[in-house]
């Protein structure tokens, strides 16, 4: 029994077996928590700005510790590392792996499901489905356009759909050559860092929402495999306090 209350603000949850949430952050910080075999409250916000109260960006995930704040999924893991030492492993080179996958995998998630027309219709009935009409017709195409622009300043889309993706089964090539055979992604006993940040992007392009980037990554088999053992050694090691589950509307922000 843990001596800390934790309560995870996020978004809903998308409902799917295996997948905590759409956000890749929300769900290294899961598996994170789930490894430090902590009970945890999880408090639902219909968008990120429901918690701006905790993160004046209008961020999530933001994880209470007995009240404290802490926003940035990498400075959550860095402090549950902290507090449960041993958890993970968090070394130099996991923490690079890290920043890899937070970076440079992300940008591929985002251009994944806002950017790729394959998947859009998909994103957009996910994110606006139950919103108003004019907020799916109107409203929604322009945060679809502000989200391309800023993956052009960030030269993931600024080549365009077919170099994007060309990059893309580069470096899924490249990280399947890396994939360890057995074991986790920087050797040693422990599941890292480096294993809940790249599992969290990776993953999360293993939804019904970005079917071509799933199926690439299908054709990955060491890295699919790896993939699958980090998934079962993550998804069950602690309980959440489901009991105390809670749902913010977006007037809570």
């Amino acid at each position: 029994m843990s001596e800390n209350k934790f309560v995870l603000c996020e978004l809903e949850d998308p409902g799917l077996p295996g997948v905590e949430s759409y956000s890749p952050f929300c769900l290294k910080v899961h598996r994170a928590l789930r490894l430090a075999r902590v009970p945890y409250e999880r408090r639902h916000g219909a968008r990120p700005a429901t918690f701006k109260e905790y993160n004046p960006l209008g961020q999530v995930p933001v994880l209470l510790v007995d009240g404290t704040i802490m926003t940035d999924s990498t400075d959550i893991l860095g402090c549950l590392g902290a507090l449960r030492p041993g958890a993970f492993a968090a070394d130099a080179e996991s923490w690079l792996w890290e920043e890899l996958a937070d970076t440079t995998l992300n940008g591929f998630l985002v251009a994944a499901r806002w950017a790729d027309e394959r998947n859009w219709p998909r994103t957009r009935a996910a994110y606006f489905g139950g919103a108003p009409w004019f907020v799916r017709t109107l409203i929604a195409p322009r945060i679809r356009q502000g989200v391309i622009d800023r993956l052009i300043a960030r030269d993931v889309w600024r080549a365009g759909a077919e170099r994007c993706w060309q990059r893309f089964e580069a470096l899924l090539d490249h990280l399947d050559a890396r994939a360890p055979e057995r074991g986790w992604w920087c050797g040693g006993r422990t599941i890292s860092v480096a294993d809940l940040a790249l599992f969290a992007q990776l993953h999360s392009l293993r939804t019904p929402l970005t079917s071509p980037q799933a199926d690439a990554l299908a054709q990955r088999k060491r890295l699919s495999a790896w993939l699958d053992r980090v998934h079962e050694g993550t998804q069950c090691a602690a309980p959440i306090d489901s009991s105390a589950s809670s749902s913010y509307s977006a007037a809570a922000s």
